[in-house]
């Protein structure tokens, strides 16, 4: 079945076309949902969730651009909203006068794309979610501010937070002697 298929095939009902629906994007889809997530059970649940709206939007997909984007915002936006529900203010870590040091790029070069996704996971929660919605999604700073109910420079200060405290990662790395 291809996705035009697929998509109705859920609009009619079909238990199947959900299920491939599903096991189409689920993959991808919790990879965006763990970004935003403390735990990979809250992953998961955000993903249940983003499913299930998803299904019962559906009607509403206009057929114009990415499926795929269509579904990635859904849980964007749930992931946001599960956010705002437990809504941490914005943290402090102590980084907050880590002076601006340069990174030397083969730290950067020598990370695999699972060890920066780890690094990134870790951030605090306020600044991962602006982290994550500004450098991972693209979204801009008015948008983050209109999603998050804050201020465009406090998006903007928790980026550049964000990015010092992967700053101060790195150079521990930097530091570490291989074995």
């Amino acid at each position: 079945m291809n996705e035009t298929e697929l998509i109705r095939g859920c609009l009619r009902g079909s238990a199947q076309s959900q299920r491939q629906l599903y096991d189409l994007y689920a993959g991808r889809m919790y990879a965006v949902c763990l970004r935003y997530a403390r735990t990979h059970s809250d992953a998961a649940d955000i993903l249940q969730e983003g499913f299930v709206k998803v299904f019962t939007k559906l009607e509403q997909y206009q057929h114009q651009g990415s499926f795929e984007g269509w579904i990635r915002r859904i849980m964007v936006n749930t992931a946001l909203r599960t956010y705002q529900r437990q809504r941490y203010d914005m943290e402090f870590s102590g980084f907050e006068k880590l002076p601006e040091a340069p990174i030397e790029a083969d730290a950067i070069a020598s990370l695999s794309e699972s060890e920066l996704l780890e690094l990134i996971a870790k951030l605090p929660e306020g600044y991962k979610v602006v982290f994550n919605m500004v450098a991972i999604e693209g979204f801009s700073h008015a948008e983050v501010a209109d999603m998050l109910g804050i201020q465009e420079s406090t998006s903007r200060s928790q980026l550049t937070k964000a990015r010092r405290w992967l700053c101060e990662q790195l150079e521990q790395i930097q530091k570490i002697p291989e074995k």
